[in-house]
């Protein structure tokens, strides 16, 4: 069966979070500079917009949610939920 576009999108995001976090460390999660990798090389222009190196690390500290130094999957779908939302323009107004 063919996948839809939604089901290609999560099975990317999926596949993107594993090959990222198999280069170092646990397997099922991004140490600090496998999170790093990711952002700058999947997201850079997301990147672009952050001034400063403060901010990537700050973004990745608020990724971590349960304090571990380590982002799991369910944390960086969290991001990734955000990074769109705000991109749609929809996030909470504020």
């Amino acid at each position: 069966a063919t996948m839809t576009q939604l089901e290609t999108a999560m099975a990317i995001m999926m596949k993107t979070f594993d090959t990222y976090a198999a280069t170092e460390g646990k397997k099922d999660t991004l140490s600090k500079s496998e999170a790093k990798t990711l952002l700058e090389k999947e997201l850079p222009g997301l990147l672009k917009c952050a001034k400063n190196p403060q901010e990537v690390d700050k973004l990745l500290k608020s990724l971590d949610f349960n304090g571990d130094s380590e982002v799991d999957f369910s944390e960086f779908v969290v991001l990734v939920a955000a990074l769109t939302c705000a991109c749609h323009d929809r996030g909470p107004k504020k």
